[in-house]
C-alpha cells in the first residue's frame, strides 16, 4: 500500500496543472491514469505510418496565460504559433469570408458594408465582457450553502467579490452579458448582422462540443466561452501548438516531474476507497491500493459518482442529480493523411487561407438543420465540419510534402435511435465528412491515404469522454458557474471529505485551459493549511 498527501485520478491537462501546483507548494503528489499515456484527450499520436496528429482537442487558444507562466511550459517546450490567418468559411456559390488581422473589415464589406460596420463594435462588446468574466476564470465561484458557519460566511465574501468584478460592466454591457448567459447565439447574430456568412463566423462557436442548435438559448454563452483565449498575449486569437496538443501536456507532466509529482500510466481506477463518510484512496484495476489525504478527480463528476464511487457512499439526493448530469457534444472526431493540399472552390489554390479553421457551415440554418436532422436520423447529412491543416504551419507532424488534417464534424446523436450501435455505422459516417469536405474542395476524397475515426462512442472508451462530450459536461446555464457540477458543491469540494473536482465538470467548464486544476489545486491548499478545513 503507497501513502500520499494527493492521489488524482486522471493525467488529462487539468489534472497534470493540479499535480504541479500541489507538488510545487510540497505536497506529495500521485496521478494515475488508465491510458498508455499522459494528457487525457490533449495527445498527439501516430495514426498512420509518418503521420503524426492531435488525436481529440485539436486547437489552441484557451490555454491561461498563469498556468503557462507558473508552470513554465515554455522552458518544458511548449512552443505555440498563431495561425496566419483566423478564418475561412466558403460557401457553395463561390463567395468566402476570411478574417484574421488586417483581414477581416475587408472580406466582410466584400459581403455587405452594413455587417462591416457592425463587426468591429460587436467584437469590442465580446471582448468587453470577456475581459471582465476572465476574471472569473481563475477564482472558485461562490458556492451555496445551507446554515450559518464560517464555511457560508466564507461563500458571502466570495459572492460580494463577485458581484464588485461584474460592477465594472457598464449598465448596458450588462445588458449585453444578461443576454449572453440566457439568449440563443442566432436570435443576437440575427439582430446584429444581415450576411449569412458572417452569422456563420460566430454562430459555428456557439455549437462547438454543444449538441443544440445555434437557436437554442444559451448557446450564446457557448459562444462567448469560445471568446475567452488568447495566442502569445494576443487576446481573441487561436494557435498551434508545435507537434500538436500532446505538447502541452508533455510539458505539463514534466512540469509536474520536475516538482516531485509521481505520474503512472496504465493504471486505472477501479474504485474510490470512503471511511467513515471520507474518500482515503482508490483501488487500481490491478488490485493495488493507494491511499491519500485528498483524492481528486480529474474525470466527468458522472463517472466519478455513477462507476467509481459505491453509491450507499453518497447521499441520495446527491447521487440522484448527479446521476442526470447532462452529457453529449454532438461530435464526430477524425485525422486523415493528405497526399496534397486541398483546393477550394473558392479560393483555390494553396494561401493562408489553409493555415485557418476552415468551417463548412455556411449559415446559421444550415446548422440548425443539422442538429435537426442528427436528432431525427442519428447523424446529419448534410453535417457541419471545421477542418484544420496543422501540418501548414508544423512540419513535424507529416513527411515532407504530404499533410493532415483534423475534421472536428457536427452534429452527431451521441446514443444513435432505435438502438443502433457507432459501431456499425462508424465507417458510413466516416464517408459522409470526406465527401462533404469534397464538395467545398474538389478532389479532397481522392486525396486521403489514412484516416482514424472517433465516433462519440469511441470518444467515450478511449478518454472517457460520455457521450462522447468533449466538456465534461454541457456548459448550459444549469450546469455553470455556481451549478458546476452541482450547487453546494462548485467550490471543487465533493459531498465526501477529502474528495475534490479538478476536471472540466468543475468551473469554468471545458476547453484545454488548465483552469479547473489551477483552482482546485488552490482550495486544496488552503484546505491543507487548515483555512477552511
Amino acid at each position: 500500500m503507497q501513502n500520499f498527501d494527493a492521489l488524482i485520478i486522471g493525467a488529462g491537462h487539468n489534472g497534470l496543472t493540479c499535480a504541479a501546483y500541489l507538488a510545487m507548494a510540497g505536497l506529495r503528489v500521485k496521478v494515475v491514469e488508465r491510458r498508455k499515456v499522459v494528457g487525457g484527450a490533449a495527445v498527439t499520436e501516430e495514426f498512420h505510418p509518418g503521420f503524426r496528429n492531435s488525436v481529440a482537442a485539436y486547437t489552441v487558444s484557451l490555454l491561461n496565460p498563469k498556468v503557462i507562466a507558473d508552470l513554465q511550459l515554455h522552458r518544458h517546450g511548449l512552443k505555440i504559433v498563431e495561425r496566419r490567418a483566423q478564418n475561412f468559411l466558403p460557401a457553395p456559390d463561390g463567395r468566402y469570408l476570411l478574417t484574421g488581422e488586417g483581414r477581416t473589415h475587408q472580406s466582410v464589406a466584400k459581403l455587405s458594408e452594413r455587417d462591416a460596420l457592425q463587426i468591429d463594435d460587436f467584437n469590442r462588446e465580446l471582448e468587453t465582457i470577456a475581459d471582465v468574466l476572465r476574471a472569473f476564470v481563475l477564482r472558485a465561484p461562490p458556492d451555496i450553502v445551507e446554515g450559518f458557519s464560517v464555511r457560508a460566511m466564507r461563500e458571502a465574501f466570495n459572492a460580494l467579490g463577485t458581484a464588485n468584478i461584474l460592477r465594472d460592466l457598464s449598465l448596458e454591457n450588462q445588458r449585453v452579458l444578461l443576454d449572453l448567459f440566457t439568449r440563443s447565439a442566432g436570435d443576437m447574430l440575427d439582430d446584429r448582422f444581415e450576411t449569412d456568412l458572417v452569422k456563420a463566423l460566430y454562430g459555428f462557436d456557439a455549437i462547438v462540443g454543444n449538441y443544440a442548435s445555434p437557436y437554442a438559448a444559451g448557446s450564446a454563452y457557448v459562444m462567448l466561452h469560445h471568446a475567452f483565449g488568447e495566442v502569445n498575449g494576443r487576446k481573441g486569437l487561436w494557435g498551434h501548438a508545435i507537434g500538436g496538443m500532446g505538447a502541452i501536456t508533455q510539458a505539463m507532466a514534466a512540469a509536474a516531474r520536475a516538482a516531485g509529482a509521481e505520474i503512472e500510466t496504465g493504471a486505472g481506477v477501479r474504485e474510490v476507497i470512503v471511511e467513515g463518510e471520507r474518500a482515503v484512496g482508490a483501488v487500481l484495476d490491478n488490485g493495488e491500493t493507494m491511499r491519500a489525504r485528498y483524492v481528486i478527480s480529474s474525470v466527468n463528476p458522472k463517472l466519478l459518482y455513477t462507476r467509481l464511487i459505491a453509491a450507499d457512499a453518497l447521499p441520495k439526493p446527491f447521487l440522484d442529480r448527479i446521476t442526470n448530469w447532462r452529457n453529449g457534444s454532438g461530435t464526430f472526431r477524425m485525422n486523415v493523411a493528405l497526399s496534397a493540399l486541398p483546393s477550394f472552390k473558392a479560393l483555390p489554390g494553396t494561401g493562408d487561407h489553409l493555415t485557418s479553421g476552415i468551417i463548412l457551415a455556411p449559415s446559421l440554418e444550415y446548422m440548425d438543420r443539422a442538429w435537426l436532422d442528427a436528432r431525427q436520423h442519428g447523424w446529419s447529412r448534410e453535417p457541419v465540419v471545421e477542418m484544420l491543416i496543422p501540418s501548414t504551419l508544423d512540419g513535424s507532424l507529416a513527411p515532407q510534402g504530404l499533410h493532415v488534417a483534423s475534421l472536428f464534424c457536427q452534429h452527431v446523436a451521441p446514443q444513435l435511435p432505435e438502438g443502433k450501435s457507432w459501431d456499425d455505422h462508424r465507417e458510413e459516417v466516416a464517408d459522409l465528412m470526406i465527401a462533404t469536405v469534397d464538395r467545398y474542395a474538389p478532389g479532397f476524397a481522392a486525396d486521403v491515404i489514412g484516416r482514424q475515426i472517433l465516433s462519440p462512442l469511441d470518444l467515450e472508451r478511449e478518454f472517457g469522454l460520455l457521450g462522447g462530450d468533449i466538456f465534461h459536461g454541457a456548459l448550459s446555464l444549469n450546469q455553470l458557474f455556481s451549478a458546476r457540477p452541482m450547487l453546494g458543491h462548485a467550490g471543487y469540494r465533493g459531498p465526501l471529505k477529502g474528495l475534490y473536482h479538478c476536471g472540466s465538470g468543475a468551473h469554468p467548464g471545458g476547453g484545454v485551459t488548465g483552469a479547473p486544476g489551477h483552482n482546485a489545486a488552490q482550495v486544496i491548499l488552503k484546505d491543507h493549511r487548515g483555512l477552511f478545513a
